[in-house]
């Protein structure tokens, strides 16, 4: 008899996750229900409904969930929520849909977390794997499901952007190289408010890792370096830096703006450099971005010729440095992805051109201090583009020789034109949440493309 046979298994939340997860199951034997607090999107009902799975929206059936084997939590679901809460208290086994997917494959796995720069990375692994004529798939915070890929299971490799969300529930997932960008605060009302509980939540990454799995991590990040010396893991630790480190042997280090060398003795006899000139991202943070992938991609067997000539081809995921128009020389860059302080930071550090800055939206407790001394030296103008823009005035008034308000994403871009020379790059880098104006970054991103599209049509 299959072992998982009339096990009852619930999956808490009907997104894209807990859909694949929900199919998976059914696949493998298990008596499953879907329970979703929210309204369920008509894609992911009739998927539900054509695999024969019993689905309920808009409440959760208390009882019967208490009745389940497992659950499978999405990653959006705090655990503070009622149901969680009860669940917990019932001593049920909670474990996230990467861990339930990990179950039903042989298959290698790359899987990367940072707070930034994750879709990005991610997206170059992928990338770089396909080009090189791997049999790779993409899943995870990137929008494919990973145990919805793994019914089929027709890959040899795996590239999965994770979340601290998805990892918090994640036991027994173990990839063959694990990747850690960075550490800086985001998200912290669901850990206490606390860095270190958020680090160590990242760090869940590494514990299954073993002598025959890989560690690439950013060695220039305190954080890591701090947390990761309470993590004991006996891998193989390939740091990353932009810089010489004292006191660390990096395996990727940066010999020149368009040089990276990479020493790793597991797959390479002699160092080898890589030339990442032909790639089109830009910004000290996508530096640091693709020594984490092509670091990654190396160890899973890729050769840096291959490398070399799969970066010229590469196309990032939109509204990350995402250029969308030239205008008698003036580049417009939307960047709406930039939703904290530190993404802002790295894009106006990586634009090398002066800057007229499209900035503001829904302030998450910004502090932006860091970002005068970048706006002193490159920004001519500022536009805050918000509801309520008192915290940007004050803090760059001083700053910048000219700042302008608007509520109109047509009215920034117009008056950014006017105030733009040839040379210039207008940015749109907000450094806050959209939701005063805007449905969403993505919509953020996508209104600015479309004023910048219109403009060029005049």
């Amino acid at each position: 008899m299959n072992a998982t046979e009339g096990k009852k298994l619930v999956v808490l939340g009907a997104g894209e996750s807990g859909v694949g997860a929900a199919l998976l199951a059914k696949v493998k034997g298990y008596d499953v229900l879907v329970s979703d607090g929210g309204v369920l999107k008509p894609v992911y009902k009739e998927k539900l409904e054509k695999a024969g799975i019993r689905y309920e929206e808009g409440a959760h059936s208390m009882e019967e969930i208490l009745r389940a084997d497992e659950v499978v939590k999405s990653p959006g679901i705090p655990e503070k929520a009622e149901i969680m809460q009860a669940i917990r208290a019932k001593g049920i086994s909670v474990i996230s849909e990467i861990d339930l997917a990990s179950r039903y494959t042989k298959a290698q796995s790359i899987g990367i977390t940072g707070t930034n720069g994750k879709t990005t990375t991610t997206l170059l692994t992928y990338h770089l794997l396909k080009e090189a004529g791997f049999n790779v798939g993409l899943a995870g915070n990137v929008g494919y499901s990973f145990a919805e890929q793994v019914i089929a299971d027709e890959h040899d490799w795996y590239v999965l952007e994770l979340s601290s969300f998805q990892l918090d529930d994640t036991h027994d997932y173990t990839p063959t190289v694990a990747v850690l960008l960075n550490i800086t605060p985001d998200h912290l009302d669901r850990y206490d408010y606390s860095l270190e509980k958020y680090a160590q939540s990242k760090l869940r990454l590494t514990r299954n890792l073993d002598s025959s799995s890989y560690f690439v991590y950013n060695a220039d990040d305190e954080v890591i370096q701090r947390e990761y010396q309470s993590v004991f893991v006996d891998t193989n630790d390939l740091p990353f830096s932009l810089q010489t480190q004292p006191h660390v042997r990096c395996a990727a280090l940066y010999r020149s703006e368009s040089v990276l060398r990479l020493e790793v003795p597991e797959v390479q006899d002699e160092p080898e450099e890589v030339d990442i000139s032909r790639s089109p991202l830009i910004g000290q943070h996508n530096r640091q971005n693709l020594a984490a992938a092509i670091l990654a991609a190396r160890v899973a067997g890729v050769t840096v010729e291959q490398i070399e000539a799969a970066l010229p081809t590469f196309r990032n995921a939109d509204h990350r440095l995402q250029p969308v128009g030239d205008i008698g020389g003036v580049r417009f860059i939307n960047d709406s992805k930039a939703t904290n302080v530190e993404a802002a930071w790295f894009a106006l550090d990586g634009v090398k051109a002066p800057i007229v800055w499209i900035a503001g939206g829904t302030d998450k407790g910004n502090d932006y201090t860091t970002l005068q001394p970048l706006a002193e030296q490159k920004v001519k103008a500022l536009i805050c583009l918000g509801v309520d823009n008192t915290k940007l005035r004050t803090a760059f008034e001083s700053k910048v020789p000219q700042l302008e308000e608007t509520q109109s994403v047509v009215e920034a871009v117009r008056r950014a034109q006017e105030l733009a020379a040839p040379g210039d790059v207008v940015l749109l880098s907000p450094a806050c949440a959209s939701f005063d104006l805007f449905k969403n970054y993505e919509d953020r991103g996508r209104q600015f493309a479309q004023a910048v599209e219109s403009l060029t049509l005049k």
